[in-house]
């Protein structure tokens, strides 16, 4: 099946202990789409400047990457720099340039809008609530969002909460969302306020998935060689978005487990190079080999005390 991704496309500057690069192409909506459109067919919904690079605008089109809802306007692109020291958890903003972003209304093309996967990437909680005025009877919606929008458009964000099905947020923002320390706690007032589904992004260490009063976790893959965590919170909800499509699921419980193990998965390549280089190259032989890395990571027999 389909999924309709609105977010940022974005050239990036990253600097890690790793390495250094300088105007590569970034975007939540971007990493989103580069681990999805291995599962899915990805339909694209985004704003550019007239400086984004035409070779950029051809790797969409040559993933299959459905562009047709990018907007390309005078002026600059969304520009994001940042560095990470030896704790990759961490990114240090250094700086931040909307550009074309400041402006940006997301218009979605008639041929998206009964598009069954929706996922509202991290722009301004009004906006997302725009696409879902604009989209017809959605199987699912994700939603993503940032501290930014948390402190300063709060009220506008949990009425947008209020119709979403899944929300995948950091652990960070869960807490600063919910205004709980205790995750327990927190992930029970955020599904209270609507959405049915919550996945905690906690970076190095994996996810957790809540719903129906129950948790699954998912661990994080041990990694000797880790490069760029940008984008790594896309890529998962990249792959969770793109399994549940895949299969054409919906919030049952074994699915959603499934997802979470594929999200974390498509993460765990996402990391291991610059931008979306390595989701470049990835192919399904590599990812179904990797998900049994995963389960021979959490799987154990039943535990019979004498």
């Amino acid at each position: 099946m389909s999924i309709l991704v609105v977010g940022t496309v974005a050239l990036d500057s990253v600097e890690t202990p790793f390495g250094k690069e300088d105007e590569i192409l970034g975007g939540s909506a971007t990493h989103f789409s580069m681990a999805a459109r291995i599962l899915a067919d990805v339909h694209l919904v985004a704003v550019v400047g007239e400086d984004f690079p035409q070779s950029h605008l051809d790797l969409f089109r040559e993933k299959n990457i459905d562009t047709k809802g990018l907007q390309v306007q005078r002026g600059k692109t969304f520009r994001w720099k940042g560095r990470y020291g030896f704790d990759l958890n961490v990114a240090e903003t250094l700086e931040t340039h909307l550009n074309v972003l400041e402006d940006f209304v997301p218009q979605i093309p008639d041929s998206f809008k009964n598009i069954p996967y929706v996922f509202l990437g991290n722009i301004h909680p009004v906006l997302q609530g725009r696409v879902l005025d604009q989209v017809k009877n959605p199987k699912i919606v994700a939603l993503d969002t940032m501290n930014f929008w948390i402190k300063g458009a709060r009220e506008d964000l949990k009425k947008t909460l209020s119709r979403v099905d899944i929300v995948i947020v950091n652990d960070a923002e869960v807490r600063q969302l919910s205004q709980e320390s205790n995750l327990v706690k927190a992930a029970k007032k955020i599904c209270s306020w609507g959405p049915k589904v919550l996945v905690i992004k906690q970076g190095e260490y994996g996810a957790l998935l809540y719903q129906g009063e129950r948790f699954f976790s998912s661990p994080g893959l041990p990694l000797e060689e880790v490069y760029d965590p940008t984008g790594a919170g896309d890529s998962f909800a990249g792959g969770f978005m793109g399994y549940l499509s895949h299969c054409g699921g919906g919030l049952e419980e074994g699915t959603l487990k499934q997802a979470v193990i594929v999200g974390s998965t498509m993460a765990s390549f996402n990391v291991q190079e610059f931008s979306c280089n390595r989701l470049k190259r990835l192919t399904k032989e590599e990812i179904q080999a990797r998900l049994k890395v995963f389960k021979t990571l959490s799987h154990f027999d039943d535990v019979k005390l004498r």
